[in-house]
């Protein structure tokens, strides 16, 4: 990576002067590339892409020394590590004197597999450039040894080759941060050389290793990639051209750079030539040519402004590059590189300024989504904190029960199964028929119950245009014909007189219906259970779910079960007690009981009288207007009529259904009497025990389960006592992988609020 911005005086002196220090940038350009060099010192680049400038090459390609004619920086040549793991250099400006601070940033475990990010700081700041070069070795020592303890190595260091070193590369790299006031604010790194084949000492993987770290690098969109092509070598045969067209097709953001011209051999000038002229793989920002200074002469010693003039002169003085077309000559020398390097970078800075802005503030946003996202962190006082959320479940859980205007509240939840209790029970009347088993005809609608009844039975058309029910509400329940309870009343006589009947035959019935109530009670017992052990799972859930390690989630889960077991075993006792009152025939509402009977009874008679008249008077409805000379149809309901006001007259007040009572006594009358009377105590009970029960459940189970929850959970919990510092404290202690998470989302957070800071500064 090359990022750089000038901070020095351009008077500084040509040994101390480096690459892009010494360009004269525009105070725009200097601004982009100070931006995006901060940016990269917050560590920011590593949540999103940032513009970089990554030189890449094969092994021995010159990458190292177009580095250091770039930047100043001399590199380990020894033993082969300058290129085994990456070397990142951070420069900056300033006014204190200069020194050297050197780190390893660690990534990755001995293995080479991901850890914790670390950087260690290896051995005191240097003060003296001679010392630089030694430390770097010594550091990539370390880096390459990752079981040997990194401080031996400052002491240390043993003439080993990199076949006796631990790793042969690694992902890890050593990172130098310069300052002092002839050092520009820059940032580089240089990476492993990619390698077509390894030794027999080698190791296969590290052809990969390597070729993933510079694919990491030169994979991303803002990545210019700086290309070292060794003119040495056949150009086919250097990996690296393949990999950046992989990722670079278009060649829109690699820039090409020729190395070591002087090691062509003579007449193959023209080749390489026509990389210079962009007619060779062709690229956006064409192909350069530099020289830089042999093994040799870099150990004998030599400064960068000799460097810099023995390159000028080679290509002013040496064929056929001397003769190379005018327009061409800016292609060649380091100087032209850096000012070209300087101006796509800051180009692309600047296009990529607006989309930078953009990234951080979605990348920031989504980070703190997913920080909201994990449990809340504990708190110093972890018994306020377990005692807080055991008030709001409790509270919570109150207003739920109390009820709530949503449509999935609790007792919305609850009343569907309510209301199919009360048609079960209902469903359960007894079925009598009031007349013989040969006789097919239908019972008639039960008008007067028509509008008691919460969800009445469409009618059904029978011959005649006559309104009719089926003679069961459920097809299951037994039909009871009359002369059926007649021979059960004769039966059952003992000493009564010959018209009296002992109450056990209308007991019997009773019963028969009373014992059927068992089977809907329980099930809507089992359906309110389970509608409030979910309710509780979810409120549970909701407000322990994210707490600690789980340990107080289970705990809560068996508490609240246990108090919600206890209220059922009250509601379910309740129920089998309602059972038991109605084995016990009575009621105190007379009223209802005699005028439901007599009603029945009027029913039943109407129902066996063979003629029209019985149905007539049940289809009888008040003439409007009275005729003189009436008609069939208009005559006979003139004539109830007249019967009718004549009986008011009187002070009797009846109703057309009251007339088929007048009717002559019926044989089975004593038989008519049970029936209505069991129909009639049916009514009266039905309605009881379909109150009941459902109040019974919601006492004991509903809102009696409030009671007492929040002082079970307190001491289920043991939140009081001696104890209960350290139970709570473990309960909200987080899970390792929770607290990982959030450290590393807040140091994400951390980053990205810098280099949104920094991003301020630029307008300010």
């Amino acid at each position: 990576m090359l990022t750089s911005s000038s901070s020095v005086d351009s008077t500084a002196s040509a040994d101390n002067g480096v690459g892009l220090s010494d360009s004269t940038l525009s105070q725009h350009r200097r601004r982009m590339l100070d931006l995006i060099n901060r940016l990269h010192m917050t560590g920011v680049q590593t949540d999103m892409d940032l513009p970089m400038i990554a030189v890449i090459g094969s092994q021995s390609a010159g990458k190292s020394s177009l580095i250091e004619s770039i930047s100043g920086i001399t590199l380990p040549r020894s033993a082969g590590t300058c290129t085994r793991c990456p070397t990142e250099c951070k420069l900056s400006h300033s006014e204190d004197a200069w020194k050297c601070v050197v780190k390893l940033h660690i990534t990755t475990d001995a293995s080479g597999q991901p850890c914790d990010v670390a950087t260690i700081p290896f051995g005191s700041p240097i003060t003296d450039k001679a010392d630089v070069e030694d430390r770097i070795r010594r550091a990539q020592r370390a880096i390459l040894n990752p079981t040997i303890n990194p401080q031996k190595f400052l002491h240390e260091l043993e003439d080993q080759t990199a076949e006796q070193a631990e790793l042969s590369f690694s992902k890890n790299c050593v990172s130098l941060e310069i300052s002092g006031k002839d050092v520009a604010d820059l940032s580089f790194v240089d990476l492993p050389g990619l390698i077509a084949s390894v030794g027999s000492a080698g190791k296969t993987g590290d052809i990969d290793l390597v070729k993933g770290l510079v694919t990491s690098y030169i994979k991303k969109p803002s990545c210019v990639i700086l290309l070292t092509v060794t003119c040495e070598t056949d150009f086919e045969n250097q990996g690296a051209h393949h990999l950046t067209k992989q990722y670079d097709p278009e060649g829109k953001r690699t820039v090409g750079v020729l190395t070591k011209p002087d090691r062509i051999p003579a007449g193959e000038e023209s080749t390489w030539l026509r990389f210079i002229r962009n007619e060779q793989e062709p690229l956006v920002n064409n192909w350069y040519c530099v020289k830089q200074p042999g093994s040799q002469t870099l150990k004998n010693g030599i400064s960068w402004a000799e460097a810099r003039k023995q390159e000028n002169d080679f290509f002013a003085l040496t064929q056929p590059w001397s003769t190379v077309e005018p327009q061409y000559q800016k292609f060649m020398r380091t100087s032209n590189l850096t000012e070209r390097l300087s101006t796509i970078l800051s180009e692309l800075i600047t296009k990529r300024l607006p989309e930078i802005h953009k990234e951080l503030y979605n990348i920031l946003h989504k980070t703190r989504d997913e920080m909201m996202k994990l449990p809340k962190a504990p708190s110093n006082d972890p018994v306020g904190e377990v005692w807080n959320v055991v008030g709001q479940f409790s509270s919570q859980l109150s207003r739920r029960l109390e009820g709530t205007p949503d449509k999935d509240g609790i007792l919305q939840t609850i009343r569907p199964h309510q209301q199919a209790f009360k048609r079960a029970v209902r469903a359960t009347a007894p079925n009598f028929i009031p007349w013989g088993k040969g006789d097919t005809r239908e019972l008639p609608a039960i008008d007067f119950l028509v509008n008691e009844e919460d969800e009445p039975q469409e009618p059904q058309v029978g011959l005649g245009g006559r309104v009719l029910t089926p003679r069961s509400p459920t097809p299951q329940l037994e039909e009871i014909y009359i002369e059926d309870v007649l021979n059960h009343a004769q039966r059952a006589r003992t000493r009564e007189l010959p018209d009296n009947y002992p109450f056990i035959v209308q007991q019997t019935y009773i019963r028969e219906f009373t014992e059927k109530w068992e089977t809907p009670s329980l099930i809507l017992f089992d359906k309110s259970y389970d509608i409030l052990k979910k309710e509780l799972s979810d409120l549970v859930h909701e407000h322990f779910g994210k707490m600690g390690r789980g340990g107080a989630l289970h705990s809560v889960l068996m508490i609240v079960n246990e108090h919600l077991d206890s209220a059922a075993k009250q509601a379910k006792e309740k129920i089998t007690w309602l059972l038991e009152l109605e084995k016990a025939p009575t009621t105190l509402n007379v009223h209802y009981y005699s005028d439901y009977k007599t009603k029945f009874l009027g029913y039943y008679k109407g129902c066996r009288d063979h003629g029209e008249l019985t149905t007539k008077l049940q289809n009888y409805r008040a003439p409007t207007t009275i005729h003189p000379n009436p008609i069939h149809g208009q005559a006979f309901q003139q004539a109830v009529h007249k019967a009718l006001a004549g009986l008011t007259e009187a002070g009797l007040s009846v109703q057309a259904g009251d007339l088929p009572k007048l009717l002559p006594v019926d044989p089975m009358e004593p038989a008519l009497l049970i029936m209505a009377g069991v129909r009639a105590y049916f009514q009266v009970a039905y309605k009881r025990f379909a109150d009941m029960v459902p109040l019974a459940i919601d006492y004991e189970v509903v809102l009696g389960l409030h009671k007492g929850m929040e002082q079970a959970l307190l001491d289920g919990l043991s939140l009081t006592g001696p104890d209960a510092y350290a139970r709570c404290q473990l309960m909200v202690q987080e899970h390792s992988t929770v607290a990982s998470k959030r450290t590393e989302l807040q140091k994400k957070l951390d980053r990205l609020h810098a280099a949104s800071l920094e991003l301020r500064k630029l307008f300010v």
